[in-house]
């Protein structure tokens, strides 16, 4: 296996984290975000508050997502599989 091989696998790992990891933190990012809104206009200051919708959006998007997430991954894990013979040389 050389360093280009090893380069390659990394590559394509840290851009399928990148890439299933994108919606739930957008989400989560928004949702923040206008929750952040809401407690500078009403001047509520309840840390608790940003907690549940946060959680209960980012669940949302993770069951909505996750099955092109599994996808994506499963076929990074075939391709890997199935290319063991060239990456054992």
């Amino acid at each position: 296996m050389t360093l280009d091989n090893v380069s390659t696998i990394l590559n394509d790992g840290i851009q399928a984290i990148i890439i299933t990891s994108l919606p739930s933190v957008g989400v989560g990012l928004v949702v923040g975000l206008i929750i952040a809104l809401f407690q500078a206009v009403t001047q509520i200051q309840e840390q608790t508050l940003t907690f549940v919708p946060k959680m209960v959006a980012v669940f949302l998007i993770l069951a909505a997502t996750f099955p092109w997430m599994a996808g994506l991954i499963i076929d990074m894990t075939n391709s890997l599989w199935v290319q063991i013979p060239v990456y054992s040389r």
